[in-house]
């Protein structure tokens, strides 16, 4: 067993990884980042029902917002409106938020190292790879790379949904009883999910292509949702 940090965002991926982890029996502790984005007082309360539901050691909130308040990004309040439409269309791109997984890995392998955590754990996974550069393969390796250097082997970087889509982490997550019912995957400012943003879009595809209905509530009934 190991002591793990986890990027929880309260989404489907996060939860997902969160149960690997606890399956797997390490001794979790959760962080969320405050970072301007339009989602994120919605995601911080499905992240704080999941650190309930799985009682983890500790859950902590980053506030990065006066950090990050000028980045160039549509997902932050700051920027325009959410683009509709699939996941993988090329307006997703306007969603980008520069760098960010480069800071937030950056951050929770300090604090791994001060608390003597020995990994920390990202939910980044295949859909991701099209549009968003700091989830794909080829950069969770060059971080894994830096984090270990970076702490002389003190912390190790872990993705274990990397090359899973969507499809296959909501048959993996009802495999190991994820309550996705309390996570959180539109990216629109509002308190239910809209159901037409590239997020939703994909969420709502993953669950219908396992034979299986969504237990969030959408603005629209989800068969037409998307």
């Amino acid at each position: 067993m190991s002591k793990i940090i986890i990027s929880l965002s309260g989404g489907v991926d996060s939860a997902t990884a969160l149960a690997i982890a606890k399956k797997e029996g390490h001794e979790c502790h959760a962080v969320s980042f405050v970072y301007g984005s339009k989602h994120g007082k919605y995601e911080n309360v499905a992240s704080s029902k999941l650190s309930t539901h799985y009682k983890l050691e500790s859950w902590r909130k980053i506030n990065l917002e006066t950090v990050m308040k000028d980045f160039d990004s549509h997902l932050l309040e700051s920027g325009g409106d959410i683009p509709e439409g699939h996941y993988e269309d090329e307006s997703m791109s306007q969603t980008v938020v520069p760098a960010r997984n480069i800071i937030f890995s950056s951050i929770l392998a300090g604090l791994a190292w001060s608390i003597e955590a020995s990994e920390v754990w990202l939910g980044v996974h295949a859909g991701d790879h099209a549009i968003y550069p700091d989830c794909r393969p080829e950069f969770i390796d060059a971080m894994r790379r830096a984090i270990d250097l970076g702490t002389d082997g003190k912390v190790m970087l872990t993705a274990p949904l990397l090359h899973l889509d969507k499809k296959r982490i909501v048959e993996l997550g009802k495999d190991l009883k994820v309550p996705f019912q309390i996570t959180r995957t539109c990216y629109k400012k509002q308190e239910l999910a809209c159901g037409k943003c590239g997020s939703c879009r994909e969420r709502l595809e993953a669950f219908s292509a396992n034979g299986l209905l969504d237990p969030i509530q959408y603005m629209l009934s989800p068969e037409n949702a998307i």
